[in-house]
This record gives structure tokens, C-alpha cells and sequence, in this order.
């Protein structure tokens, strides 16, 4: 029979307090920004919306959604996060598999270009110049490959590759297998959790992203909805302080409830997508962790 001391029943409890006293803080700006994105304009005004909506509408959502230029600017965020993560994840993985190998020439002055990249840019206007000559700008591959290879990503792979056992490679060349046939045939299904990982930061990169778009594209049926939505929002902001007046069929001119709507509209489909990945992101953040 298992004892429990009153000193470990203590800590259970406070511990279950400290974890519940977390989670309300984390959960609230979301629950209230939900509550304001369906509340009325009057009692966003006046401050009175908390958990719940109040005043219930969806006029705000009525106004976002209603738009053509809106879903077409949606297609071309899913477009840019489905091509721009396969094409990350494909360069990331064979980047890192190949620093992982200890025979590679010239490995660390690779890894040492890597690493300055991450504190030393080549500043906005070099970049921007680079991709006008290159024909980029005013393509989606100016947003695609803008996020292609980020050294973070490649580092915490070439970790993760570097703890895969060397007698899996020795094995495999025994049995015939090429260096390439490895990697394709043991390194990649060993490596799920890692790839899993990878496949949701570089995805939540290029689907968050507007900065890149603003910059680059000038045909606003390009833009991605993020790009949308920060202009809608700039839009009530400008709005607002102009003096205009605000009811209850303008409920759209309120930047508080247009912020609360774009940002839920952003975030719905990473949060529908985390949960199914979140056991191999955490496995692998920590098995990425493991060396190094």
C-alpha cells in the first residue's frame, strides 16, 4: 500500500493551484478576445467585456469574411505556408543531415556562416536589392524562399541527426545501402519527431508572416490574408481617430473587435493543428536538445 506524507500532499495541492493559477493566465487573452470579437460595439467601448460576449453580433466577422479579396488573399496564405514549409523542410533536412557528418569538408566554416547569419543580417535594403535583381519581387518565391533555411532550424536538426546511433549507418552500408539510400530509408523515419517539429515552426512562420509580403509583392491578390487583416485593422484605426461616428451596424469601426476577429481568423488553423502534433513537437525539442 503506498504511503503519501502530509508534506507531499501539500505540495500536490499547491502545485495543482500554481499549475490551474497558470493555465486561467494563459487561457484569458484568448477567452477575451474571443468575447470581444462577438461582442457589441457599446460594451467594448465602455469596457465591460471580460469571459463572455456581450451584446452578442457577428457583424465584425460578417464584414471580414464577406470580401472577395479576403478569400483569395487566404488561398494565397495556405499556398505560401504548404509550398514554402515542403520547401524548408526538404533544404532543412538535407542541410542538417549533411553538417551532421563528421567527414564533411569545410563543416565548420559552414557552421560558423550559419551561426553569424543568426546575429549579423544583411539589413533590408541589400535584401531587397538582391531579390529585385534576381527577378524575385513581385513573386511568391520572394516570400517562399525568404524563410527557405533559417540556421536555427538547421542547427536543432543536425543535433537531432548526430544522436542517431553510427551502427545504423555501418549496418546499413553492409547491407548495401548508399549514403543517400541511409538518409532516405533510416534517417527520416527515425527522424519523425524532429521533422514533425520543423514542419510546425516553419509552417506557423510562413502562415504568420506580413512582413516579408508587404515588402516584396505589390499586387494586393497576392498579398496573404495576414497582409488583409492589418490593413482592415489600420483601416478602423484611422477611422476611430478621425472622429467618426460608431454604432452598433458600424461595429467594424471598432479596432478593438476587428483586432480581436483578424487575430482569431489567423490563429484558427494553427490551433486546430497543434494538437495533433504537439506529442512529437515536444519529443522532439527535447530529443533536438539532447547534444550540443
Amino acid at each position: 500500500m503506498k504511503v503519501t506524507s502530509t508534506s507531499r500532499k501539500i505540495f500536490v495541492v499547491l502545485n495543482t493551484l500554481l499549475m490551474l493559477f497558470m493555465t486561467v493566465i494563459a487561457i484569458f487573452p484568448f477567452l477575451n478576445q474571443l468575447a470581444i470579437s462577438f461582442s457589441s460595439s457599446q460594451a467594448i467601448m465602455e469596457g465591460k467585456v471580460s469571459f463572455f460576449p456581450i451584446g452578442f453580433n457577428i457583424v465584425t466577422y460578417q464584414d471580414i469574411l464577406k470580401g472577395a479579396e479576403f478569400w483569395i488573399n487566404y488561398k494565397n496564405t495556405l499556398v505560401y505556408t504548404l509550398i514554402g514549409t515542403a520547401v524548408g523542410l526538404t533544404l532543412t533536412t538535407m542541410a542538417a543531415y549533411a553538417l551532421s557528418k563528421k567527414n564533411v569538408v569545410g563543416k565548420k566554416p559552414i557552421l560558423f556562416i550559419f551561426v553569424f547569419t543568426m546575429f549579423f543580417g544583411g539589413g533590408l535594403i541589400p535584401t531587397y536589392l538582391l531579390y529585385r535583381t534576381l527577378s524575385l519581387t513581385g513573386s511568391m518565391w520572394a516570400i517562399i524562399l525568404n524563410y527557405a533555411i533559417l540556421p536555427y532550424h538547421i542547427l536543432l536538426m543536425k543535433t537531432y541527426f548526430e544522436s542517431l546511433p553510427e551502427e545504423l549507418e555501418d549496418a546499413s552500408k553492409i547491407d548495401g545501402l548508399s549514403q543517400f539510400g541511409y538518409f532516405i530509408k533510416v534517417a527520416i523515419p527515425l527522424s519523425k519527431p524532429i521533422i514533425a517539429t520543423m514542419i510546425l515552426f516553419i509552417a506557423v512562420i510562413y502562415w504568420n508572416d506580413w512582413f516579408a509580403a508587404l515588402i516584396y509583392l505589390d499586387d494586393k491578390l497576392q498579398y496573404p490574408v495576414t497582409i488583409y487583416l492589418r490593413n482592415a485593422l489600420v483601416g478602423a484605426n484611422i477611422a476611430s481617430q478621425s472622429g467618426g461616428q460608431i454604432d452598433a451596424s458600424a461595429v467594424r469601426k471598432i479596432p478593438q473587435s476587428i483586432q480581436a476577429a483578424s487575430m482569431l481568423l489567423v490563429a484558427f488553423p494553427i490551433i486546430c493543428v497543434y494538437p495533433f502534433v504537439q506529442k512529437h513537437f515536444t519529443k522532439g525539442i527535447m530529443l533536438g536538445a539532447i547534444k550540443g
